[in-house]
């Protein structure tokens, strides 16, 4: 079970603007699917669900599983949703001590240090989770920024899966899978 009592909480980036992070809720379909179309089509390309769908996201949010997953957002003050964030329990009994990390930061907030924040965040309730591991997924050539900003958090790359994502041309990206070991690796690569 993922702690979200913590919720909402404030943080500040490194330009001091500040953030609201709190637990996705049933009233956010809208805002969010705001905030989806408002990502470039050619990075949204390689999400793993389309975003941009009506029904994909009255889904997420109408089937909302914090044992399972527990999606944040951050909110600017005005209430846009700066970024959407995810922890993701694997299922099935011998990989459920291992969750995935999903992070999509929106354009007017990104190089202000959002993604880092949100992967310590995720990677702090995780660990507070009893959970050994976090892993990452991006393509190489579309998410450089995100794949050195998870490298940043302490993340390293475990494999390399060559050709596994397409772009919309049909041009092959490799895929860079990414994990943080948490417990004392975790605790350590912190400071």
């Amino acid at each position: 079970m993922f702690e979200i009592s913590i919720y909402p909480k404030k943080v500040t980036l490194r330009d001091g603007t500040v953030l609201t992070l709190r637990p996705m809720g049933k009233d956010d379909e809208s805002a969010l699917l705001s905030f989806f179309l408002g990502i470039p089509e050619n990075e949204r390309w390689f999400l793993k669900e389309d975003v941009t769908s009506p029904r994909t996201i009255h889904n997420w949010v109408q089937n909302l599983d914090y044992k399972r997953a527990l999606p944040l957002l951050a909110l600017a003050d005005d209430g846009r949703i700066a970024a959407d964030a995810a922890l993701v329990r694997r299922r099935g009994g011998s990989r459920s001590h291992v969750a995935e990390v999903r992070i999509v930061v929106g354009q007017e907030f990104r190089g202000r240090g959002l993604g880092v924040l949100l992967v310590r965040e995720l990677c702090d309730i995780a660990n507070d989770a009893g959970l050994d591991r976090v892993l990452a997924e991006m393509a190489v050539g579309s998410e450089d920024e995100a794949i050195q900003a998870f490298e940043w958090t302490g993340f390293y790359k475990l494999a390399t899966l060559e050709g596994m994502a397409r772009d919309q041309q049909g041009s092959p990206h490799d895929v860079v899978v990414m994990v943080m070991p948490l417990g004392r690796y975790y605790e350590w690569s912190k400071y």
